[in-house]
């Protein structure tokens, strides 16, 4: 507990380790910070905040001794001691007196939750943000900005494939071409940031594919070769920002609020879609292909200066955060400050079950994620002919909703685990919604008569599989916390794999069939067959030690 500091003349208390025990008939101080200021001028009582909870004084107080506070579920959450002061009453005229008074201090980094009401108590000059909130917000706008620059291609590739007269087939291969990088990148990028910290690989990560994304109307003026070499190494690059989110905020949050964390960090990653399908069209029809690529690349290096200053690997590096809040964050961990030095042996990792439980969830996500992903625009465009406005409109809603029901996800799965749920049960729970639903929802779009319905059935589909952050991405850090970044990644390629031949097979599926639904029954039926495997064999226990 960190001793929030009193305002200027405020009488300083000092901390017991003496533990605070409940006295039926001991008085009660109830939802209060108290703090009694010295001045020549008489003195005054002031109650700075509260929150309901309800202070007990023990025999510590009554002998004369500090004593500390603790919530219902033994949190220390303050300290209660008896102090004698000399002061003034009555102002100038009045006399001197010595008397004894009760002074409570509380802390409220151990109020659990992010988000909502600030917890942290106020102090005379304002509230103070808890560090691991502006962390998460940091991550929340890179990974805002790692699918804006994404989506930007997906909503250019129609002017792009009228100017060069790309068939459907080449426009799937231009269009899943970031992935081959990201493929590579993702195991490497995992260990990297296990070994190095998030912050650094993150940074990185972000410079080269900012850079990339500036130069892909350059390159797609130059060859198709090159349009697919500057897009290879876009993917290559963005392939490090999840093993990096994962280490970040496993460093950064306590297990309670991890969920929600990540909740936040996706909510940014989708917003990123809603924001980029809006925008770009907006952009493309007054400045012109070029112009939408660059104005997306400089937010990336505009977010890059706060980042390389603000942000730590590890909570315990930050010279700002408060021993409050570290505590609150390092219970229970019992992680070394040290990066992993060596990878874990990779057969090791693949021989349990558990793991593969996770990894193929990533690839039945990453499979209906990319197909939703690269196509929504062009699935508008030739089954309903909307003109690129309107596709664009149709395509950013569901994206727009996932980011809300995402963070729905993440509070209920956090709310579930603090209510004494077992964690590997929740995980199940969240990951069968994640899968079923959308799994439903696309075998329903065959019988989508308006784009109205499909742009419903689609919002559907997406704001159910946001429910997956809180199953399988979470997963992985239960089972391998130490090695989390490289199992990660290793995850995320296969993930990748699966994203390309869904994205290649798409184009192939509508060039031949002429139809989207034969594709969509087929995705479908991978959702299903992932969630009966990831029931049976999917724990929360820690697997890799």
């Amino acid at each position: 507990m960190a001793a929030v500091s009193p305002p200027p003349g405020s009488i300083p208390l000092s901390r017991s380790p003496s533990p605070a025990t409940s006295s039926p008939s001991s008085p009660s101080i109830s939802s209060s910070m108290l703090c009694s200021s010295k001045s020549r001028h008489g003195s005054s009582l002031r109650i700075v905040s509260g929150f309901g909870i309800k202070l007990r004084c023990g025999p510590d107080l009554k002998e004369g001794r500090n004593a500390s506070l603790k919530s219902s579920g033994g949190h220390v959450i303050g300290s209660v001691g008896e102090k004698e002061e000399e002061r003034w009453i009555g102002g100038d005229g009045g006399r001197r007196m010595r008397r004894k008074r009760m002074v409570v201090m509380m802390c409220s980094a151990g109020l659990e939750g992010i988000g909502g009401r600030s917890r942290e108590l106020a102090r005379e000059e304002g509230f103070v943000i808890p560090e691991r909130l502006k962390v998460v917000a940091m991550v929340a706008m890179v990974m805002c900005l790692c699918n804006a620059d994404r989506v930007v291609m997906s909503v250019a590739i129609v002017p792009l494939a009228s100017r060069y007269g790309w068939s459907s087939s080449v426009l799937g291969i231009v269009q899943s071409s970031f992935l081959w990088g990201y493929l590579v990148s993702s195991i490497v990028g995992g260990a990297l940031a296990d070994r190095y910290g998030g912050k650094r690989v993150m940074a990185c990560g972000a410079a080269i594919w900012s850079l990339a994304t500036f130069l892909t109307p350059w390159a797609a003026d130059h060859s198709t070769a090159m349009l697919l070499a500057v897009r290879a190494l876009f993917g290559l690059a963005e392939g490090v920002a999840f093993p990096s989110m994962s280490t970040l905020l496993f460093r950064w949050f306590p297990g309670h609020e991890r969920a929600t964390a990540v909740a936040i960090s996706m909510a940014g990653f989708h917003l990123g879609n809603v924001i980029s399908f809006l925008v770009s069209p907006i952009i493309l029809s007054r400045l012109g292909v070029n112009r939408s690529f660059a104005f997306f690349a400089s937010l990336g290096f505009f977010w890059l200066s706060f980042w390389a200053f603000g942000i730590t690997n590890d909570p315990r590096d930050s010279p700002r955060i408060s021993q409050a809040e570290l505590h609150l964050i390092r219970a229970g961990k019992t992680d070394s400050k040290k990066e992993a030095s060596k990878f874990p042996p990779v057969q090791h990792l693949l021989s349990k079950l558990p793991s593969w439980a996770v990894i193929l969830a990533n690839v039945a996500n990453n499979w209906g994620y990319f197909v939703l992903l690269s196509w929504m625009p062009v699935y508008f465009k030739t089954v309903y002919n909307v003109n690129l406005k309107q596709a664009a409109w149709f395509s950013a809603v569901p994206w727009g909703v996932m980011a809300l029901s995402g963070y729905i996800a993440g509070a209920s799965s956090d709310f579930l685990i603090k209510s004494g749920c077992s964690v590997t049960q929740v995980r199940k729970i969240m990951q069968s919604i994640g899968f079923i639903g959308p799994g439903v929802s696309l075998l329903c779009l065959k019988y989508a008569q308006t784009p109205t319905v499909a742009a419903v059935l689609m919002t559907i589909a997406l704001s159910l599989s946001s429910f997956s952050q809180a199953g399988y991405f979470l997963n992985i850090q239960d089972i391998a916390p130490k090695y989390a970044g490289f199992l990660h990644g290793i995850t995320n390629s296969a993930g990748t794999l699966a994203a390309i031949i869904s994205t290649i097979g798409t184009g192939y599926f509508v060039q031949w069939l002429g139809s989207f639904q034969a594709f969509l029954t087929l995705t479908a039926a991978v959702y299903f067959g992932t969630t009966i495997f990831y029931n049976l064999y999917a724990t929360a226990e820690q697997v890799f030690f």
